[in-house]
């Protein structure tokens, strides 16, 4: 990417005539021609400047025999869009030239028949813009990961510039007698990188002249334990998530509790990442996380309207949605219900074999089924010995009660049944539950339990299968 600032304008030069480590497997080396190809984002904010760049840019590429790809993105406009406020515009923006670099690669991938993963998106950061990057990240607050800076390398992204300083890359130009562009907002202190660029820096610089080289170091130490702990934490959450998807993960709240707090918070943000990509996680949201699993039961808001919930000993993170409720619904025998969530309830009645028992049949077809489909007494359940019926279903009420099979015949209440299987309270209403009518009594609470009083004896002969799917 090639914006006509001095960096990247040396970086089209180096590419073009020198040898760089682009990461590739080859170290130092020359970019076979046919590789190179710029991208210029005119991002629209600078008016006739902004267009001085692209021509600049159009002009220096056409003078190096290599091709350019000019795009223009309204940055502003897609700020308010996304209701960001004026200091965002740069993330908006840098967001925006990473997208369309990834998409001309991959066309370009395509293009040339070599893997996506073959490709590189060269950009132009120096070791002055990492320790630039570093004070900024330390100004809003920030982790390991933010203070480790700039990576050399993130996927398809490569820096092979970083081991150089902005003044080097000015005098590399001045050398050779090519100009380039200067951004007037670079000198706007209003926005954070020139404020450190020339409030802090020179300060910085009078004390330790060196400070570039020695903040460079100090990211690559902090880089290499920030990738560590990342592995630790990663292989931590597989370790810990008991459930992830349908915009829920639930992690075992004791465990987490219990880890290193360095890891627990990485686990949170690896939690929070997977249902929400784009979030940006401040630490004091991660902290509201962990005092809930401390305090072992609660709930917070986290980011983006991620709600986190402690019960049954897990921590539920959950993108907000409302569970559709079941039913009510009549059920006919034979026949089936359509939910509001797309699974379908269905009915329908089979004979006993002969010289089978139905209690041996019913208990082997749950096990086949895992409690999907189960096998009852149809007259039991309010069928006609000449098999026509109707049953109801709808979504648990308060006060309901029934007779767990396996039980003995003891009732218990609904509401404790989902809680011993550790159904959340959000997810309940979804819970689908077959009655013997609309006020009758509950015979089968998909997929959980049915009642004992349906269950197949020795004296059935004939079957209600019920089936959830």
């Amino acid at each position: 990417m090639v914006s006509g600032g001095a960096d990247s304008t040396a970086l089209l030069l180096l590419a073009v005539g020198s040898e760089l480590d682009i990461d590739d497997g080859h170290g130092r080396a020359r970019i076979a021609r046919e590789r190179l190809h710029v991208l210029h984002v005119n991002h629209q904010l600078r008016g006739d400047d902004a267009l001085g760049d692209e021509a600049f840019v159009r002009g220096l590429c056409a003078e190096l025999g290599v091709p350019c790809t000019v795009r223009r993105v309204d940055v502003a406009g897609l700020a308010a869009q996304a209701g960001s406020a004026g200091g965002n515009i740069e993330n908006v923006g840098r967001e925006e030239r990473y997208r369309l670099a990834g998409e001309l690669a991959n066309r370009l991938s395509a293009s040339l028949g070599t893997p996506r993963s073959a490709a590189r998106i060269l950009t132009a950061h120096t070791a002055s813009d990492r320790a630039e990057t570093f004070f900024m990240n330390a100004i809003r607050g920030t982790g390991t990961s933010g203070l480790s800076s700039i990576p050399r390398r993130r996927n398809r992204i490569v820096r092979p510039l970083l081991e150089r300083t902005h003044e080097e890359l000015c005098e590399l130009l001045s050398l050779k007698g090519i100009a380039w562009r200067e951004d007037a907002t670079n000198a706007d202190t209003r926005y954070l990188r020139s404020f450190v660029r020339h409030e802090i820096m020179p300060v910085a610089l009078g004390r330790n002249p060196q400070l570039v080289s020695a903040l460079s170091n100090t990211c690559e130490i902090l880089s290499d334990e920030d990738a560590y702990l990342g592995q630790v934490a990663a292989r931590s959450y597989r370790e810990l998530v008991r459930r992830s998807g349908e915009g829920v993960v639930a992690l075992d709240a004791r465990r987490l509790g219990a880890a290193d707090v360095s890891i627990a918070r990485r686990v949170v943000r690896l939690a929070i990442l997977g249902l929400s990509p784009a979030a940006r996680i401040e630490s004091a949201q991660v902290a509201r996380v962990l005092r809930i699993v401390a305090q072992g039961c609660g709930s917070c808001n986290v980011s983006l309207g991620i709600d986190a919930r402690v019960e049954y000993g897990l921590l539920f993170l959950r993108v907000p949605r409302r569970t559709a409720s079941v039913g009510p619904a009549w059920l006919d025998v034979p026949g089936s219900v359509r939910l509001p969530d797309g699974r379908t309830i269905s009915a329908r009645l089979a004979s006993v074999p002969a010289g089978s028992s139905p209690e041996e049949v019913a208990r082997a077809h749950a096990l086949e089924w895992g409690g999907r489909s189960v096998y009852l007494d149809a007259v039991a359940c309010g069928v006609s010995p000449s098999g026509q019926g109707r049953l109801w279903v709808d979504a648990p009420a308060a006060g309901d009660v029934m007779c767990p099979l396996g039980m003995h015949g003891q009732s218990k209440k609904l509401s404790d049944l989902l809680n011993e299987v550790h159904v959340p309270a959000a997810d309940r209403p979804g819970v689908p539950v077959v009655r013997s009518g609309p006020t009758g009594q509950v015979l089968w609470v998909s997929p959980l339990r049915c009642d004992e009083r349906v269950r197949c004896v020795p004296t059935t002969r004939l079957v209600l299968e019920l089936a959830l799917s």
